[in-house]
């Protein structure tokens, strides 16, 4: 065995010459049989694809000769001795005993090439018929004798597998990259149908019964077309009797012998139901009629709650002398028993003889068990179950007198104006003291501010984060704006008002800072505003350690407060002064999850509503004067009446509660209208409205008439249900707000918009 370098040495140049000259010819003469389509296709159905790997040859001779079909190139015939190349390299690790004769055999079988070439110029050539032709196997490609196995083994060899005659199939050149194959892609009308055979690695190009085929097979149809899936079934067995049987063999012995292997498993099972492991199954004929419970439907506790109640009577239990085998005492004797049957039936002492039998099997039917069932159905179908008291009452009576909705006027019955700018969703809404302006916070992190006649925004300011809460300041005599912003609470100078009015409010936010440290001043931070900001209109920032849920204002303008929800801190509640700068804390503990706080309209008290009850804290006396349960899992807001003297809640069990300061710590009216959460409740300061918002995508305006009699209790009567908001990720109304001269209600929703109702 030597190396094929060796070998290749040997050889001399002139052979090597006379090689490439013949093969030369068989490219020219290859390049022929190309141009015409029939003779391509015997170009594909050659048995050997022969590649030439030589540096010397041309591009020219490379693209004109198919050197992919040519029995007769060797992938290792044409390589110089000093090739450096990984092919020479894998040709090198080959066995190259016969190395001259694979040359003298190509040479023959070029000259045997050229003489079939010329005669099937002349016409003479016969077809050689294939003896592969009419093949029943499975192989789509015959050529490679490989067999199905996977051709990435085959990855790292020149070849791909071995023709019938044992020789080796070497891979075709492949040197087309992304954009040949986009060129080819556009410009060869038959790519779509074209496939590589990965055991030739031939391009092939599907014919049209092949592409029909595919298409069957990809829709779940037969690929045969001719093939009738629905054809009518050939019945082997029909019931027609037939003259000769399937099978006339005689029967057998043991078909007329008990099974002893039968008879064992029926043994196993009549012991296992001896011994109760196996209960038979009981076949139950309602032969006897079907009874149904009188009072099944009737609800047993509240009948037994009833004090007229009357129980049905219980039967009696059974006793030893209806046993099916008494003793021997509860027998009668004869004289008893002639006794007992010149009794009257109602005098007897039992209503049946005593019997006994050996077992109970012997027991037979009871005679009068049919007249006894009867009986006892009789006395309970004529027993009563309860007295009743009739009484007349006339059904109108029992509704309550309200007055008719026209003499309650006037309240806001129609939609006159949206204001639409807002992208998101708009929490909080405030009227201006004069009722000239309305401003409204949004989560698109803006707050405008509308001109209330007209629906006009006159101003915007961006503050960079959503806006959970805006009040505006109740005094007249200033114009401010206060903001609840994550952590901050901005107070906002909007400069919508005259010159005097602004001046004043300028002159308010420029006092200096008091020097007295207070309780929460080292947790607060205020500070000016600067730049841009200062430029938009925000004057202050009062910086607070948590997320700020809720501002309000006091009545005099001077004091806000700020609401922070948070379980596990004190710092829930804070107080600020803005004419001095300065904040306190006033709760030491923490009472509750604090929903929302407001300030008494006229008094010195300090409402806060938790999650459950609403405390009222006296800030003179430093001390909490009245505790009221709301009777509601989760309090959502608070509002109070302008005199003081009453309060309502809304909370997210779609309740809203009217609570009267003078008359009880609980509920004075529960009002259950609305079908989901309750968002927001307002009063009207003049006139004897209120109002609530839910998530229900309604506004239901009340007419609440408060009394100065305190005998007389107030009136409560809802007059409008108000629609016109859009229901947005199951959020419908989230804030509501009257006008402070006129009976008009603003609200706001989750759909971006605000509607005002007159």
């Amino acid at each position: 065995m030597f190396p094929r370098a060796v070998m290749e040495g040997s050889s001399s140049e002139n052979t090597r010459s006379e090689k490439i000259e013949k093969m030369k010819k068989v490219q020219e003469k290859s390049a022929k049989k190309k141009r015409s389509k029939e003779e391509q296709e015997e170009e594909e159905q050659k048995d050997v694809e022969v590649f030439i790997f030589n540096n010397k040859v041309s591009e020219e001779e490379e693209e004109d000769g198919d050197l992919s079909d040519s029995e007769d190139s060797v992938f290792s015939g044409l390589e110089d001795s000093g090739s450096d190349s990984d092919e020479d390299d894998e040709e090198k690790e080959e066995d190259n005993d016969e190395g001259l004769k694979e040359e003298q055999k190509q040479a023959q079988q070029v000259d045997e090439e050229e003489e079939e070439e010329e005669e099937e110029e002349e016409g003479v050539t016969e077809e050689k018929e294939d003896e592969y032709k009419h093949d029943s196997s499975d192989e789509e490609d015959i050529r490679n004798t490989v067999g199905n196995i996977p051709m990435e083994w085959y990855k790292d060899f020149p070849h791909i597998g071995y023709d019938l005659d044992g020789k080796k199939i070497y891979k075709p050149i492949r040197n087309k990259d992304e954009l040949d194959d986009f060129l080819d892609k556009m410009e060869n009308p038959d790519y779509w149908r074209t496939v590589q055979d990965k055991q030739t690695g031939s391009d092939v190009v599907l014919s049209d019964e092949q592409v029909q085929l595919v298409k069957r097979l990809q829709m779940g149809q037969f690929g045969d077309v001719n093939f009738n899936e629905y054809q009518p079934q050939v019945e082997f067995f029909s019931q027609d009797v037939m003259l000769h049987p399937v099978t006339n063999r005689p029967a057998d012995k043991r078909s007329f012998i008990p099974s002893l292997l039968e008879k064992e498993k029926v043994s196993k099972l009549v012991h296992a139901i001896k011994m109760g492991w196996i209960k038979p199954r009981r076949d139950d004929q309602d032969t006897r009629g079907r009874y149904y419970d009188l009072w099944a439907s009737e609800d047993t506790s509240i009948l037994a709650k009833h004090k007229m109640h009357l129980p049905a009577p219980k039967i009696r239990l059974p006793g030893h002398h209806e046993s099916y085998n008494p003793p021997p005492e509860y027998m009668f004797t004869d004289e008893e028993r002639a006794l007992w049957e010149q009794q009257d039936p109602a005098d007897r002492k039992f209503p049946f003889v005593p019997r006994s039998f050996s077992s109970l099997r012997h027991v037979p039917a009871f005679p009068r068990f049919i007249h006894e069932r009867f009986e006892r159905c009789l006395d309970l179908y004529l027993c009563p179950r309860q007295r009743k008291m009739r009484v007349n009452v006339n059904p109108e009576d029992l509704i309550p007198k309200l007055p008719k909705p026209k003499d309650l006027q006037p309240f806001p019955t129609t939609q006159s104006l949206v204001y639409r700018g807002h992208t998101g969703l708009v929490r909080s809404i405030s009227v201006s003291p004069s009722g000239q302006w309305l401003a409204s916070g949004s989560d698109d992190g803006s707050v405008r501010f509308w001109e209330v006649c007209s629906s006009r925004c006159m101003k915007t300011i961006q503050v960079g984060g959503p806006v959970k809460s805006v009040a505006w300041n109740p005094n007249p005599s200033v114009c401010l704006l206060a903001v609840a912003l994550d952590s901050a609470v901005l107070i906002l100078s909007p400069a919508l008002a005259d010159r005097q009015v602004v001046s004043s409010s300028e002159r308010l936010l420029s006092s200096q800072q008091e020097t007295e440290l207070m309780e929460g001043a080292s947790i607060v931070t205020w500070s000016d505003a600067e730049g841009e900001e200062l430029n938009q209109g925000i004057r202050l920032k009062i910086q607070h350690p948590k997320a700020v849920q809720q501002v309000t204002w006091h009545a005099k303008g001077d004091y806000l407060a700020s609401v922070m929800p948070d379980h596990s801190s004190h710092l829930q509640v804070l107080i600020h002064q803005v004419s001095r700068r300065r904040s306190q804390n006033p709760f030491r503990k923490n009472k509750g999850l604090v929903q929302s706080v407001s300030f008494h309209p006229v008094r010195p008290y300090f409402f806060v509503a938790t999650q459950r009850s609403v405390r009222i804290y006296n800030l003179v006396k430093q001390e909490m004067t009245k505790k009221l349960q709301a009777n509601s899992k989760w309090i959502s807001s608070m509002a109070v009446h302008p005199a003081g003297d009453h309060v309502i809640c809304g909370s997210y069990d779609c309740r809203l509660s009217w609570f009267d300061l003078d008359l009880s710590t609980k509920p004075y009216k529960m009002l259950r209208h609305h079908k989901k959460a309750v968002r927001g409740v307002a009063y009207h300061r003049l006139y004897p409205l209120f109002a609530s918002a839910s998530d229900d995508g309604s506004v239901i305006v009340c007419h609440g008439t408060v009394y100065n009699d305190l005998l007389q209790n107030p009136l409560i009567v809802p007059v409008k249900v108000l629609r016109g908001h859009v229901i947005t990720h199951d959020l419908g109304v989230l804030d509501v707000t009257f006008h402070p001269t006129q009976p008009w209600v603003f609200s706001s929703g989750a759909d971006a918009t605000i509607r005002l109702f007159t």
